[in-house]
């Protein structure tokens, strides 16, 4: 990502609708997890969900963050985050194993995304889970991606087959937001010869009012998800489990 782009990442991923609501969704699959999990989050941030974690009762000394970026790491200690480090997604040498791993749009920035999932698979202890989220459908693509540093998105069957490849049982997998695809489409179509103004649009929280109807419209999508499956997103994600040997 590049550095101005970053900067403004990390001044609204706190309280800007997609982060928020998909933590949110995170928070929601994990509801039930044993909180004595040690949890991994790869491409953590300023480690905002690791605290959002916490909140619920997950003990702080399991929660672990690793990130590229120093200044994001900096923020996490700031945010009591202690086990933070900066580290290669693709080559991730902690030594502890992991009983939840999340990595929230991290492999569309990793070149070599095999060699990523079979580092993350080796931190799994048996049994333990991986929730993936990645950008979905390269018709989506635009100048948002190119200054976040992207080599690719995603079809949910391709996210599936990528890490069901590694001998990881799919226990779910589906779109999500889905009722933004349509207008992010046009949205990116229409600015794809703005370069700057498109990508600043993406991050920028803009009117507080809309930002919030926008956050309360994916937490329903999420709470849908439980049972339902939607076609498309502007996002997919897979949750896999390390079965035992």
């Amino acid at each position: 990502m590049k550095s101005e782009f970053e900067k403004k990442y990390h001044d609204v991923e706190t309280d800007h609708w997609w982060f928020k609501s998909r933590r949110q969704y995170i928070i929601q699959s994990l509801k039930n997890a044993p909180k004595d999990s040690k949890i991994l989050d790869i491409g953590c941030s300023s480690g905002i969900l690791l605290k959002d974690l916490e909140s619920i009762g997950f003990n702080i000394d399991n929660l672990y963050g690793i990130d590229i970026s120093s200044n994001a790491i900096a923020n996490c200690k700031k945010n009591g985050i202690e086990h933070a480090y900066v580290m290669d997604a693709q080559n991730i040498t902690l030594t502890e194993k992991f009983d939840i791993i999340i990595a929230s749009d991290n492999l569309e920035h990793l070149e070599k995304e095999t060699q990523a999932l079979i580092n993350w698979k080796d931190l799994l202890v048996s049994g333990g889970k991986m929730y993936v989220f990645v950008p979905a459908f390269m018709s989506l693509w635009s100048y948002h991606d190119e200054v976040n540093m992207h080599y690719r998105r995603y079809i949910k069957k391709e996210l599936t087959a990528k890490i069901a490849a590694q001998n990881l049982k799919i226990v779910k997998s589906g779109y999500w937001n889905f009722s933004l695809f349509i207008p992010v489409y046009i949205f990116r179509r229409l600015t794809a010869k703005l370069k700057n103004k498109s990508a600043e649009n993406d991050i920028n929280i803009g009117n507080p009012f809309i930002n919030k109807i926008l956050y309360w419209l994916i937490c329903f999508e999420n709470r849908l998800l439980k049972t339902f499956s939607f076609p498309f997103g502007v996002s997919t994600f897979c949750i896999a489990e390390k079965e035992d040997k």
